[in-house]
């Protein structure tokens, strides 16, 4: 298309189920635009009727809201054979692009953006109206960081009368991202976006979502019924004072969840999370590259080895330090990835291990025994890379399914390598004779 309405199209910028996005020309004012249409007409009566009114929605509530992290609307229009809605042209990325565990934004980029985002929600509701739909593709990222939420279209218009307002969509929302009175269809206020935004922040934060499951009745039953995962638990790198954040933001109990999204912001802000540099990227690309040389990673996916590195601490550990005690109860298990350590039992040398080798894994795979048979001590100054078990439990299956054949290959080895070094000091072995195997084949 050369036009759309006085607006000149230059190219296509996303294609969804129902609509197409344009960057265009606003001949006006001579500046970038993006242009969202949708055709009406075919088979479907209803679904043309409901499209109409969403982009009526989305016009009329978009030009009431003005915030700098709020696309703007600058026309709606709306004809018998199609609509389309201009709106403020947004270069950069959506924020899903930065969901994947192994394409997560350091913390605290992402804790800003989801701070003015707090901000932004915090506005819209003063202005009497609820997103309804927030989730990462609905939030434009600029080069500065600077959040932009986008498409009103699901929005609820607080100032109506939702008994006579016959054309409310009960339901509307992306699953995974709904609060727990949105999935069961009550009314909802500002509450259920802050809930929504929490589960965006719990992803941006350990590359996963809250709540996970194999179809849409089990994710409703967990969503309802089931406490949320610690981020401290999945990440272990993070800061304590971001649970107690997260798990307010997505609270079941309407009462005990944030009010409103400057609430949600003062707490993100008195955050004392942990500044990452220019560096920190460089810095996460060089441990997935010192891992990867190593034997024992050898078979996990790229996108596995970086999910190791979000459950994980790298520890820079003194010499003469016990990294494991015999006899205690814990899970604890880690990766030499230089120097070495010693293994006892009641005070006598079992081994010496070094890089590449792991250490504490039979407390992680006994399913009920904890307590630990032997102690690790360094013998010179070591970095470990400590797994948290409890993050592992909570990662993907593909990764805990990785470990535990990697584990149990270990294991085996050592098992192999242990009967051998009894052998040497064992008696001389009764030697066999070869085992007879007379048969007779009956004929056929």
């Amino acid at each position: 298309m050369e036009k759309i309405g006085k607006y000149e199209t230059i190219r296509v910028l996303g294609k969804g189920a129902t609509a197409v996005v344009y960057l265009a020309r606003d001949p006006d004012s001579g500046r970038e635009v993006a242009v969202k249409l949708i055709r009406f007409g075919g088979d479907n009566a209803v679904m043309s009727r409901r499209l109409r009114k969403l982009f009526q929605i989305e016009g009329a509530v978009g030009r009431r809201l003005d915030h700098p992290n709020i696309v703007k609307i600058y026309d709606a229009v709306v004809e018998d054979d199609q609509a389309y809605i201009v709106m403020e042209y947004v270069e950069g990325k959506a924020l899903d692009q930065f969901c994947a565990i192994n394409r997560l934004l350091p913390m605290h980029r992402a804790i800003g953006i989801i701070f003015k985002c707090c901000l932004a929600l915090d506005h819209a509701f003063r202005q009497g109206v609820v997103h309804r739909d927030i989730k990462p593709a609905n939030i434009l990222i600029d080069a500065e960081d600077n959040p932009k939420i986008t498409d009103f279209g699901l929005a609820l218009n607080l100032h109506k009368d939702m008994n006579r307002d016959s054309t409310f969509i009960m339901g509307v929302g992306s699953p995974a991202y709904m609060s727990p009175e949105q999935v069961k269809n009550y009314p909802l206020n500002q509450k259920t976006d802050l809930y929504s935004l929490g589960v965006v922040l719990f992803q941006l934060l350990t590359g996963r979502l809250p709540f996970r499951a194999a179809n849409h009745g089990a994710l409703i039953y967990k969503i309802v019924n089931m406490d949320t995962p610690s981020v401290c638990d999945l990440n272990p790198n993070l800061p304590a004072g971001l649970d107690p954040i997260i798990k307010k933001a997505l609270e079941k109990d309407l009462y005990n969840r944030y009010r409103n999204g400057a609430e949600f912001a003062k707490d993100l802000s008195t955050v004392r999370y942990q500044i990452f540099d220019d560096n920190a990227m460089k810095q996460d690309d060089r441990h997935f590259e010192m891992l990867r040389q190593f034997e024992f990673f050898g078979e996990f996916e790229e996108i596995e080895l970086w999910e190791v590195l979000r459950i994980s601490v790298w520890r820079e550990v003194a010499d003469k330090v016990a990294l494991i005690r015999e006899g205690d109860s814990n899970r604890v298990f880690g990766f030499i990835v230089t120097g070495f350590v010693e293994v006892s039992i009641e005070g006598k040398s079992l081994c010496r291990l070094g890089a590449g080798e792991v250490v504490g894994e039979m407390a992680y795979l006994h399913p009920s025994d904890t307590k630990r048979s032997a102690s690790v001590v360094t013998l010179e100054p070591t970095l470990f890379l400590e797994i948290n078990s409890a993050a592992l439990d909570l990662a993907s299956e593909e990764l805990q399914e990785r470990f535990r054949k990697a584990l149990m290959t270990t294991l085996l080895a050592r098992m192999r390598a242990a009967d051998r070094a009894l052998a040497r000091s064992g008696p001389p072995a009764v030697q066999g004779r070869g085992m007879a195997c007379d048969l007779e084949l009956a004929p056929l």
